[in-house]
């Protein structure tokens, strides 16, 4: 009789997985609502590309400041208590959007962000290894891979709400830049009041349908092995996940990954700006991006059944690397095409890294999940280098030519490098790191 695989998750744990799985695309919703605002503060609050870049910084930094912290939580407590913290700062930050709109401050908006992504720290430093000990070892990667399908589900939500609801009603945006900007005082401050409540306005809705899944979580039954540690055994798993080249460059390329996706995703606007498309009006090529993206999820969660990691993660980073070359030396809607097109290469990274990482790491799992979680760093650093280099010539993207294209296309160098050293971590995996020698992270015990 033919081999046959065994289940991705069975019956009697479908109802904790259906739950912890809504997760990911609920934090996919409050990355791409996020990603369009870098573009929309810049107008109404009338900032550069770098000042513009720091909604991005403080939103991703919040995972570096938290991962660990919840990781120690989840260790010592629960994963259902750090869900259940994760689900009450996500509330609370997105509720901070009344308070700022009302004292109309940019630090305070920012601040907002940073307190939104503790929650995010706390949901994915949990849902991965959670969703990964739902079953099966050798189907953890490709349990991962169905869960995180659903991540981009979400972020088509967040950028159908930033379109409809936000984008398409700013009147900084509707009037253009040197018109909102000869304006009169008087008049410009009631046009910013008005804009900043309805960039704050979907943001409360999020808090409080975040609030409604905290609830849901509070009556759930999340069957877990049942462990307390110390200081000693959190020190000692550190030491053993670091001493493992094929955990410890699985950390960098994660931030790699990250940091390509944030710039793809967030500079995606500012590329068709420069090509004569309106804010507003690029929301679907960001969707376009997304459909894409799940796709390519959905294809490479399929493709890694014949298919080691590694050598998937590689052949996705080649394809990635040509689609950015495309996109920085085609000018116009042809490189705008390839844009989205990098899209599909991406989508099986960050998850196809995360289970290389976690596999074999048994108990040891919960601290590299907050060191991959870390990672997301990558999201906060390298778009504020790309606003830097688009203010090299002023604060449009096309202002200055390099290689002989427009500033926004040479920026695109920054995700072509990240595209390459992930290419060189699975080009690595599958040829010279082993699996480390540890018990499979265990099956929680049937509830």
């Amino acid at each position: 009789m033919p081999h046959s695989l065994p289940p991705l998750v069975s019956r009697s744990l479908l109802p904790p997985f259906i739950l912890v799985t809504s997760l990911f695309a609920l934090w996919g919703f409050a990355n791409d609502i996020t990603n369009p605002m870098v573009s929309a503060f810049k107008k109404v609050l009338e900032l550069d590309n770098f000042q513009a870049s720091w909604v991005q910084f403080a939103f991703y930094f919040g995972y570096f400041t938290m991962a660990l912290p919840a990781a120690i939580f989840a260790k010592r407590y629960s994963y259902k208590k750090s869900i259940i913290l994760g689900l009450a700062l996500y509330a609370g930050g997105a509720l901070l959007f009344y308070p700022a709109a009302s004292w109309e401050s940019y630090p305070f908006f920012l601040l907002a962000l940073y307190v939104l992504t503790f929650g995010l720290a706390f949901l994915e430093t949990t849902a991965s290894p959670y969703i990964m000990s739902l079953g099966p070892a050798e189907t953890a990667t490709r349990r991962l891979n169905l869960a995180q399908a659903f991540n981009p589900v979400g972020a088509l939500g967040g950028l159908i709400v930033a379109k409809e609801f936000i984008l398409s009603r700013l009147r900084a945006d509707e009037m253009g830049v040197h018109a909102y900007a000869a304006l009169d005082p008087a008049r410009k401050a009631a046009i910013r009041t008005a804009d900043l409540e309805v960039i704050r306005d979907p943001y409360l809705l999020l808090g409080a349908m975040v609030l409604v899944m905290l609830v849901l979580f509070l009556v759930l039954n999340m069957p877990e092995k049942e462990t307390t540690y110390g200081r000693l055994e959190i020190r000692a798993a550190v030491r053993r996940l670091w001493v493992q080249p094929r955990y410890r460059w699985a950390v960098v390329a994660q931030a790699f990954y990250v940091g390509a996706q944030i710039m793809c995703w967030t500079y995606i606007y500012q590329y068709a700006e420069s090509i004569g498309i309106s804010n507003a009006d690029a929301v679907p090529y960001g969707i376009s991006a997304l459909v894409v993206f799940l796709i390519g999820r959905w294809v490479g969660t399929y493709l890694l059944r014949f298919l080691p990691g590694g050598k998937l993660l590689l052949g996705f980073a080649i394809g990635a690397t040509a689609m950015t070359l495309l996109t920085i030396f085609l000018v116009g809607m042809a490189g705008l095409y390839a844009l989205v097109g990098i899209s599909f290469f991406m989508s099986i990274m960050f998850p196809t890294i995360y289970g290389i990482a976690l596999e074999g790491q048994g108990e040891d799992a919960k601290f590299g999940a907050a060191f991959l979680v870390m990672a997301i760093v990558g999201g906060a650093l390298m778009p504020t280098l790309q606003g830097l280099l688009l203010d090299l010539g002023g604060s449009g993207y096309t202002d200055l030519r390099l290689l002989g294209v427009p500033e926004i296309n040479f920026s695109f160098f920054l995700p072509l490098l990240c595209f390459v050293v992930v290419g060189w971590y699975g080009y690595q995996v599958f040829t010279y790191y082993p699996l480390p020698e540890s018990e499979v992270v265990p099956p929680p015990p049937r509830p």
